[in-house]
This record gives structure tokens, C-alpha cells and sequence, in this order.
């Protein structure tokens, strides 16, 4: 896999999470804990993502 392919796949995850996290937030009874873990789980990949960003090569 090539490191662009590894960022689009870790965007498809964010987005993933960012929809968990919005019908999470949209619940009658919101799971304050599973809110929080959705949230580490998006900065953690966010940071990835960046990460590997800059070692990408520019075009």
C-alpha cells in the first residue's frame, strides 16, 4: 500500500468516526464515554494522517 493509499484509507476512517461521533451526539440518551472515546480515536487518526502527510511527497 502506498502512503497516499494509507492517508485516503485513515481519511475514510475519520469520516467513519466523524458520523459515529454525530449519531452518537444525536441520541435521546447520548454515551458521554463512547463520545469521548469516538473523539480520541479521531485526534489519534488525525495525527496520523498528518504525520504522514508530511512525509509524502508534493506534486
Amino acid at each position: 500500500m502506498s502512503l497516499q493509499e494509507r492517508i485516503e484509507e485513515l481519511k475514510d476512517v475519520h469520516q467513519n468516526l466523524e458520523k459515529a461521533l454525530d449519531s452518537e451526539t444525536h441520541r435521546a440518551h447520548p454515551d458521554d464515554l463512547q463520545i469521548a472515546s469516538i473523539k480520541k480515536k479521531k485526534l489519534a487518526i488525525k495525527d496520523e494522517i498528518v504525520s504522514l502527510e508530511t512525509q509524502a511527497p508534493t506534486h
